[in-house]
């Protein structure tokens, strides 16, 4: 919570859930990963919050931007920054989506099998490619595993098969889990990553490139490390596994730029019990899982929640959202602590919710509103 933030909520008190972004500690942010790896590229992550006013002052910053989609990537062009600022980095488009994005311009792709490097061959020809692997998230809250990356052994043969199309192969991603509190993380795939280019540059292949992707936090209920203790262990690994021979290297943080920037206002819409005999309590309040705070699924990202009665004594709690449905419960299975005094009625604010909420709030499930959004 800033005092711009607590200014703006005092002086325009919003309607209905709302968050609110801070942008001087957007700019910040940025300005720390900037100084902790300035030999590092960072690539925003559209994807945790593309709001305008976000894009145009990290473009205006000199921030280059990984896109997951082609409306992501118009959004960054219309920041006036160029295409080589951008990185198409979902592993997962369709055809036409490279085609258009690259007579965009784009010309910077992600890949992790060969289907998809065949289609980058018909679409962006000469294209430069970078390919994912598969990295186990230990340590973080919100593990991205499975779904997106292949083992280290499949992607030489994808960059093998993207030099023999004639596509650029010009380095390997991975990403180490979001929220990912161990700053030592890194070092596995980079040990990774270091073997794959010896074995392409045995094989006539010379890589340039490693994107160490996100995963840096933003600060929740825990305590968590300061960028520069990330910059630190990253930079030793990197002269550990390449000596002297360091590429060039991106990060994509989205999480660690925007998050502790957010606020949410919300309300208390109902507080009750199941039955008489019942010592927990149900809070709910007007906005849940739908209404934008989608990463409370399987209770992963664990909100500071902050009312006026905190000096109160505290008792735990059962938290939900407002809509028909009964997944819509936040924190269940670990209650979460709230004043015994808290009504109907009253004021919460949900802090560290800069990243992943509008983006993921429904568009009228319920007939809701989706999350509004001042930018300040």
């Amino acid at each position: 919570m800033t005092d711009r933030i607590r200014d703006f909520l005092r002086d325009r008190r919003p309607e209905g859930p709302c968050l609110v972004v801070d942008l001087d500690v957007v700019r910040e942010n940025f300005q720390a990963f900037a100084r902790a790896l300035p030999d590092t590229r960072v690539f925003y992550a559209v994807k945790a919050n593309p709001a305008p006013e976000i894009l145009n002052l990290l473009a205006s910053a000199g921030s280059s931007f990984d896109c997951a989609s082609i409306p992501e990537i118009e959004m960054v062009l219309a920041t006036g920054a160029t295409a080589d600022r951008i990185s198409f980095g979902n592993t997962i488009k369709k055809e036409r989506d490279i085609a258009r994005a690259f007579q965009m311009g784009v010309r910077l792709l992600a890949v992790d099998s060969v289907e998809e490097v065949e289609k980058v061959a018909r679409a962006a020809p000469g294209a430069k490619v970078f390919c994912r692997i598969l990295c186990d998230g230990a340590g973080a809250e919100w593990p991205l595993s499975r779904k997106f990356g292949c083992v280290p052994e499949m992607a030489i043969t994808v960059l093998e098969h993207a030099h023999r199309l004639g596509l650029d192969a010009y380095g390997l991603s991975f990403h180490v889990g979001s929220q990912q509190a161990n700053t030592q993380a890194w070092d596995a795939a980079l040990a990774s990553t270091s073997a794959i280019f010896r074995t392409l540059s045995d094989r006539g292949i010379q890589l340039r490139m490693v994107n160490m992707g996100g995963g840096f936090p933003a600060k929740y209920l825990k305590k968590v490390p300061v960028v520069q203790a990330y910059a630190k262990s990253i930079n030793e690994s990197l002269r550990r596994h390449f000596g002297n021979r360091i590429p060039e290297t991106i990060i994509e943080p989205g999480r660690g730029m925007v998050g502790d920037a957010g606020v949410i206002k919300a309300e208390v819409v109902l507080i009750s019990r199941k039955a008489e005999e019942d010592q927990v309590r149900w809070v709910y309040l007007d906005i849940g899982k739908f209404g934008g705070l989608a990463e409370t699924m399987d209770e992963a990202i664990r909100y500071p929640i902050r009312t006026e009665h905190d000096g109160d004594e505290k008792a735990p709690c059962v938290l939900a959202g407002p809509t028909c449905d009964s997944a819509d419960v936040l924190y269940e299975k670990t209650p979460y602590e709230l004043p015994v005094s808290l009504s109907i009625g009253d004021e919460v604010l949900i802090e560290g919710t800069g990243a992943y909420t509008t983006t993921y709030a429904a568009v009228a499930f319920n007939g809701f509103a989706p999350l509004k959004s001042y930018v300040i």
